[in-house]
């Protein structure tokens, strides 16, 4: 599989459905794997924390998230050619498990009953998908062996894991193995998007990369995370003038 670097973490070119396709084949593995959704805020924060960007680059699978790093790809004349955003992948694994059976889900994530009401949406809308549990994202460190236990104990294949980047990255790191799923993917906020908490941005805002504009206006309160922006676009602007050029790599 071809990828590329920006900024050091590597993103794989793959679609939507190769990504499904991989996901599936990691997902029925004897042994964990973790797929990132791999966006900007991610990328910077890798820039701060070298642990943190082995784990993403550490991943079996990293997929381009956000419009930043695609429009990064074609500055550099890069292979990334689509944006896979977390969301829509979810709806494609979630739709994949209701037609072929071969993903068995376990939701973690959100506040309360979160977790639950996305199962719910799950449902209704691909009725046949197979999810062996859910429960939420707030729990003390103290717990995560407990929660990988219950887990692994659902019987799911595959652990989606709504924390929050980076921790749900370094959680899934940490502790996928002993889920006894064959894959892990952060999927940031969905659960909130499938329970009806946060509305996701109309399909036109979608289509022209600006979704982080819309959140911004709905939720005031995101403007430091948005700041890695234009510190993106200057820390791109800066391995440009160096003169680094493409970093492709085959896998």
């Amino acid at each position: 599989m071809e990828s590329f670097r920006v900024l050091g973490c590597r993103v794989d070119a793959v679609d939507a459905a190769g990504a499904v396709e991989r996901i599936v084949e990691l997902a029925n593995a004897p042994s964990f794997s973790l797929v990132v959704t791999l966006g900007v805020e991610m990328v910077m924060c890798a820039q701060r924390d070298r642990t943190f960007r082995a784990t993403v680059n550490g991943a079996a699978l990293s997929v381009c998230d956000t419009i930043g790093l695609l429009l990064a790809s074609r500055v550099r004349h890069g292979p990334l050619r689509k944006r896979v955003a977390g969301i829509e992948l979810l709806s494609d694994l979630a739709a994949r498990s209701a037609a072929r059976g071969d993903l068995r889900l376990f939701l973690l994530g959100g506040a309360g009953d979160t977790a639950e009401r996305a199962v719910h949406e799950f449902q209704r809308r691909f009725p046949g998908v197979i999810i062996c549990g859910a429960r939420d994202g707030y729990f003390p460190e103290s717990d995560s062996a407990a929660v990988a236990s219950t887990i692994a104990a659902s019987g799911a294949n595959l652990v989606c894991a709504g924390l929050g980047s980076p921790k749900q990255e370094r959680w899934l790191a940490q502790y996928g193995a002993a889920t006894r799923c064959g894959a892990g993917i952060g999927i940031g906020g969905s659960l909130d998007v499938f329970a009806g908490t946060v509305q996701r941005a109309p399909r036109l805002v979608q289509r022209t990369g600006l979704e982080w504009a819309y959140r911004l206006v709905r939720e005031p309160r995101r403007w430091r995370r948005q700041l890695a922006l234009p510190q993106f676009v200057m820390a791109m602007i800066r391995e440009l003038v160096c003169g680094e050029g493409n970093q492709r790599s085959y896998r």
